[in-house]
């Protein structure tokens, strides 16, 4: 089992940057996948990066090219940079860690942080 916590939210400006950080127990963390979601007040929980224990990494097109995430097996940290952030990506981002590789689907976690607040203000 392991539990997940992230930090690193705050308010910011359209174009600027934030870094998450979610940081894990357990001391297999590194053969789980990581994903993190977000969700918006009155939207579902959606994907915005997913990173497996080998390393291979998933975008959708909302955020490819401006998002990335990397993970540190040794610190058992897991981050999202994001850089050019817009009005729309305001919402509570959530670390997630699975055993299965991973997925896309919220369902497919079994671990999850409490979230962080992203606000980008226009």
């Amino acid at each position: 089992q392991v539990q997940l916590v992230e930090s690193g939210g705050g308010l910011v400006q359209a174009g600027g940057s934030l870094r998450l950080s979610c940081a894990a127990s357990g001391r297999t963390f590194g053969s789980y996948g990581v994903g993190w979601f977000r969700q918006a007040p009155g939207k579902e929980r959606e994907l915005v990066a997913a990173i497996s224990s080998g390393g291979g990494t998933y975008y959708p097109t909302s955020v490819r090219g401006r998002f990335t995430i990397s993970r540190d097996n040794a610190k058992s940290t897991v981050s999202l940079q994001m850089n050019s952030l817009k009005p729309e990506d305001t919402a509570v981002y959530y670390c997630a860690a699975t055993t299965g590789g991973f997925g896309v689907l919220a369902g497919h976690y079994a671990y999850w942080g409490q979230g962080t607040q992203v606000t980008v203000s226009s």
